[in-house]
């Protein structure tokens, strides 16, 4: 009788054993189909990858603070002229 236990035991873990792994190939493949499915309608939107977001966003930066040293500029300028006309009369 403990030669047979052993057996049965043997082929129910076995069973489990293939059971287990045919579980983990479903999950795999049904993870597969749910991204492909995401990038499909991420493809349909009109959405921007975080790459070209971040490039975007650097150079919109990059002329904000361009425009606040123009601004200063312009600021030092009309001062500047006010001052030449300010000598002139």
């Amino acid at each position: 009788m403990t030669q047979t236990s052993n057996r049965l035991l043997d082929e129910v873990a076995k069973l489990m054993t293939d059971a287990a792994g045919a579980a983990q190939g479903l999950r795999q493949e049904a993870e597969g189909l749910m991204r492909a499915q995401a990038e499909k309608m991420l493809a349909g939107m009109d959405v921007v990858k975080r790459e070209e977001f971040e490039v975007v966003k650097a150079m919109a930066e990059k002329a904000r603070a361009e425009n606040e040293r123009l601004a200063g500029l312009v600021v030092a300028l009309e001062a500047r002229l006010a001052a030449l006309e300010t000598q002139g009369r």
